[in-house]
């Protein structure tokens, strides 16, 4: 039973470096991360209160749910 966790133990120590670096080309150097993706407008702002109003069309300026 020992024998067997320190081979799990072994085996998800190897494994990791692979998950814990995704800024790195297939030969293991750095590279530039890509950038995120933006949020995709919603049509909603939030005034200095904190409360949500959509932002243009015909419903522009009643409260709605933040997103």
């Amino acid at each position: 039973m020992r024998k067997f966790i320190v081979t799990v133990a072994a085996i998800s120590i190897a494994v990791t470096p692979a998950f814990a670096a995704p800024c790195r080309d297939a030969k293991g150097r750095f590279v530039k991360c890509p950038a995120t993706a933006a949020k995709p407008a919603t049509g909603v702002t939030k005034d200095k209160t904190g409360k949500c109003h959509v932002a243009s069309g015909p419903k522009k300026g009643q409260f709605t749910k933040c997103m």
